[in-house]
């Protein structure tokens, strides 16, 4: 593929500065059609942002010849449908995360990517954001010695805009979602320990409904194991005041520890027997620009891959699965 030109199904709210813009922005890629069930808004999008096409049909975007690559911005409800759909068209797809619904629909589209040879990508764009990269280097380069153990602490106050029972936001409503805010912000964190340590093996967990504002989780509480026999642990709350909203990550090593955060903008810290070395954060105008361009990269065949595949996105959801299970199992939720 010389140029990639790219399609989006769901230009909402994540397409307007996160991702959208930056598909015009990177060399060689272009977005030519967008997608959204409300014509309106689909024309209204495609206006503001120059983009030549507009649909309120994905199978008419997805058949569009002018567009040989997918993007995928919908809630994870529908991920799994429309990437199976864009793969028997012969077009590589780039998915939102968490990649879908549950783990088992992750293998589905992978089974239907393979079986059309096409790419699968999720974006889980924090892999290729400079400060995780250099959290990864502090990691492989033994700045902290070898990894013990992770903490990740994630903590905030209620949603009151996305948690009325009279009209549930997505991110609560597991058929959806797959499940609630563990699904939408703890899979970067999970995603992001599977970049720096690798898979994780084992996991034991409880989840709960706390408060009772929606029926999906507001409390996890989960151990992991890594295949690479580092352990870790994590919180997620979201429930609590303000004054003790917490975003951390805690790393462990035998000569010294690395802290960071997910979401607050907030720099990494290296403390070792060297002293410390603070790296900040530095975000571009469209944060998936970086992982957009590694992916254009790898769909034209040049040198480096994408960091997030398919693959690694399924793992993240089968870690959401197992934090998850017994409370759904107790509560009745599919999904």
């Amino acid at each position: 593929m010389d140029e990639i030109r790219w399609g989006i199904i769901g230009c909402g709210n994540v397409t307007e500065v996160k991702s959208g813009p930056a598909f015009n922005k990177v060399p060689h890629s272009r977005l030519v059609a967008v997608m959204r069930r409300d014509g309106d808004l689909a024309a209204d999008y495609a206006r503001r942002h120059g983009v030549p096409k507009w649909y309120d049909r994905a199978e008419n975007l997805i058949n569009d010849p002018d567009v040989n690559a997918i993007y995928i911005a919908t809630p994870p409800g529908s991920h799994a449908e429309y990437t199976i759909r864009a793969a028997q068209a012969g077009k590589p797809v780039y998915v939102e995360k968490p990649m879908a619904l549950n783990f088992a629909e992750c293998l589905q589209m992978i089974e239907a990517c393979e079986k059309a040879g096409v790419k699968l990508f999720v974006a889980y764009y924090r892999r290729c954001l400079p400060l995780f990269v250099k959290v990864k280097e502090w990691i492989d380069t033994g700045a902290i010695g070898d990894v013990r153990f992770i903490a990740i602490r994630m903590l905030t106050p209620v949603n009151q805009a996305e948690a009325s029972p009279a009209r549930l936001h997505w991110h609560v409503t597991p058929e959806i979602a797959g499940g609630g805010y563990v699904y939408d912000v703890g899979s970067h964190q999970i995603d992001l320990m599977d970049y720096y340590f690798g898979a994780i093996q084992e996991v034991r967990a409880f989840a709960g409904n706390q408060a009772g504002l929606y029926p999906v989780e507001d409390f996890v509480s989960a151990s992991f194991r890594f295949e690479s026999n580092v352990f870790g642990n994590g919180i997620w709350c979201f429930t609590v005041p303000e004054r003790e909203r917490s975003d951390r990550i805690e790393i462990f090593g035998s000569k010294g520890k690395i802290i960071t955060s997910t979401f607050d903008g907030g720099p990494a810290w290296l403390i070792n027997d060297d002293g410390e070395v603070k790296y900040p954060f530095s975000a571009p105008e469209n944060i998936q620009q970086p992982m957009i361009e590694t992916v254009v990269a790898e769909l034209r065949g040049e040198n480096g891959k994408c960091p997030s595949t398919g693959v690694s996105g399924a793992r993240a959801n089968w870690v959401l699965d197992e934090i998850t299970r017994e409370y759904k199992k107790m509560k009745g939720i599919g999904g």
